[in-house]
């Protein structure tokens, strides 16, 4: 079993409301929790309007298939948030 624990800081500068970040993230929750190797959370920036923290935790057979997933997710995420990702870390255990 392979397991790689991806973390996502968001900056969203000008967001005014805890509307506004929860419309300009995206429903990350919804759109990569349906994946059953996939578990996310909302980790930090609970208290700040600009900045936004996931954690994905990807689990699996097989070591690529994780990193392929894993890789999907950061992509993804850069192409579709209304933020600036700056900063990624991968932890694999």
């Amino acid at each position: 079993m392979h397991l790689t624990v991806l973390t996502l800081t968001i900056s969203m500068p000008g967001c005014r409301s805890l509307k506004e970040k929860r419309q300009r993230m995206g429903g990350l929750h919804e759109r990569f929790g349906r994946n059953p190797a996939v578990a996310v959370c909302e980790s930090g920036g609970h208290d700040r309007l600009d900045l936004s923290e996931w954690t994905f935790v990807v689990t699996g057979n097989e070591r690529r298939n994780v990193e392929a997933i894993v890789s999907e997710i950061e992509d993804k995420i850069q192409r579709t948030v209304d933020g600036r990702l700056i900063e990624a870390t991968r932890e694999t255990l």
